[in-house]
């Protein structure tokens, strides 16, 4: 039953995008000849409805079939985020793809807002369709209809956050049915018996300490039995999903590359990351004065927070551990710096190498604003002009936490630190360190191009909506 919601609602996406494209094309073509459009630019061209749809009926194909190629008709789903992001590639290459031909060809399209219209109205349409669909997953999900039945094996931590987690979220199409605490005779039975029944479409381990000839155990028994095999994370590297494979002396080996962002990842991230920054410092400006001016004038200090009360320069630990001067906009009383350590440290809520203070005393008016909505952090851009910084990676590191920090924890450090992250945008301030590290690596060890785009849109909904989060 659980197979077949999937079928269905990745099959009738094909159908719904398609009529989407045709909707977009249509209300193109009628806005261009309708009074209004008309009358302010004569129409000087002849192309009949008909003959219109029978081009648009060939365009429509190629966009299905480049929505096929993007992965927009897979059975497991990316998130909608992702998805909207791979639609609008996907139709923004069809466009260009029709944008060519009509260049050569003058007769398949003579009217530019016509190509224009659709493409934007296309975009609107797959978007808004999608989403309807994805809400109405969702909604079904929520009545306890075509969830996916979980068998999680690890009564650990993980093992139970993640049964918390799929229980309070119902929308993300998994429901725990048992939680094992070994793989035995005994769970296997067990197993067996529930899946004859219907009741189970995967197994998750989630077990850090897990005994190798155990997981071997579980991977076969779940190939076996036809059943979907997924692990938490802190099992294995995230970076074993891209691995390089050689043959040497006849042997397979295989290469464990710490993080994609090195050749071509570092270059495109490098530039990416000047582009963005360049652009976010000029769409903030107007922020950023009015923020600097409310600074100064509240209290004693200078607007940002540069330096120590020892004079030195405040200085965080970014890439490969080198050190680099960091500012923001200061958001504190002068000179309190050092007192998280010594006379707040009462007031830590954090466990670990960081300190998070509650009901921080020393935060002025202005700066519990600016924190609150994150834009205490803005000049953060220009350290990311400067290459010390990047749009997106783990967090600053203080130098006094890093002294702290275990050698596992230190992989961190592998690239730039960024203004946001995958763990800001995953709840950072209730994360213990140990969990925004694993995050961190994952986003390290895993990172696309995608990755950064949805981290960056996803962050301004964060910190509108989730204030403190980020």
């Amino acid at each position: 039953m659980t197979k077949r919601f999937h079928l269905f609602f990745t099959a009738i996406l094909i159908p719904l995008d398609a009529l989407s494209l045709f909707a977009a094309a249509g209300l193109a073509y009628s806005l261009r000849f309708s009074g209004v459009f008309s009358a302010y630019r004569p129409v000087t061209f002849d192309l009949s409805f008909g003959r219109y749809m029978q081009i648009c009926a060939l365009i429509v194909t190629m966009m299905l079939l480049l929505f096929a190629l993007s992965g927009l008709y897979r059975i497991r789903r990316e998130r909608l985020m992702t998805e909207g992001i791979r639609a609008l590639v996907a139709i923004s290459a069809g466009m260009a793809i029709v944008l060519t031909v009509a260049f050569f060809s003058r007769d398949l399209f003579e009217s530019r807002f016509i190509f224009v219209a659709a493409w934007v109205l296309a975009i609107l349409f797959v978007a808004l369709m999608r989403l309807s669909v994805r809400l109405t997953e969702r909604s079904l999900h929520k009545y306890g209809i075509g969830l996916q039945h979980l068998v999680i094996i690890g009564k650990t931590k993980e093992g139970h956050e993640l049964t918390k987690h799929f229980s309070r979220y119902p929308h993300l199409g998994y429901s725990v049915t048992h939680l094992y605490a070994h793989f035995n005779k005994a769970t296997k039975d067990s197993i067996r018996y529930h899946k004859g029944a219907g009741r189970i479409d995967a197994i998750m381990v989630a077990n850090p300490d897990i005994d190798r000839n155990e997981l071997r155990a579980i991977k076969l028994f779940s190939d076996i039995e036809h059943i979907h095999f997924l692990y938490s994370t802190s099992l294995f590297p995230g970076s074993t999903t891209r691995p390089i494979f050689h043959t040497y002396a006849g042997q397979p080996v295989i290469e464990v590359p710490k993080t994609p962002l090195d050749g071509w990842g570092a270059i495109f991230k490098r530039v990416f990351d000047i582009l963005g920054a360049s652009f976010l410092i000029i769409l903030t400006l107007p922020i950023q004065i009015i923020a600097a001016l409310a600074v100064v004038l509240e209290s004693k200090g200078g607007i940002l927070f540069s330096t120590l009360p020892n004079g030195k320069k405040t200085m965080r630990v970014g890439q490969g551990g080198r050190s680099f001067h960091y500012f923001k906009f200061r958001s504190m009383q002068k000179d309190r710096h050092f007192e998280r350590y010594d006379k707040l440290n009462h007031l830590n809520t954090r466990e670990g190498a960081l300190v998070k203070l509650q009901n921080d005393p020393r935060v002025t008016r202005v700066g519990k604003f600016i924190r609150r909505f994150s834009i205490d952090e803005l000049p953060e851009l220009y350290l990311v002009l400067a290459g010390k910084m990047s749009l997106v990676g783990p967090r600053p590191h203080l130098p006094e936490e890093v002294a702290t920090y275990k050698p596992s924890q230190r992989r961190v450090l592998t690239v730039k630190p960024g203004i946001t992250g995958l763990a800001q945008i995953s709840g950072r301030a209730d994360l213990s360190f140990d969990e925004e590290v694993r995050l961190d690596m994952h986003y390290i060890e895993n990172w696309t191009p995608w990755m950064d785009i949805y981290i960056i849109i996803r962050t301004p909904i964060v910190v509108l909506f989730r204030p403190g989060q980020h």
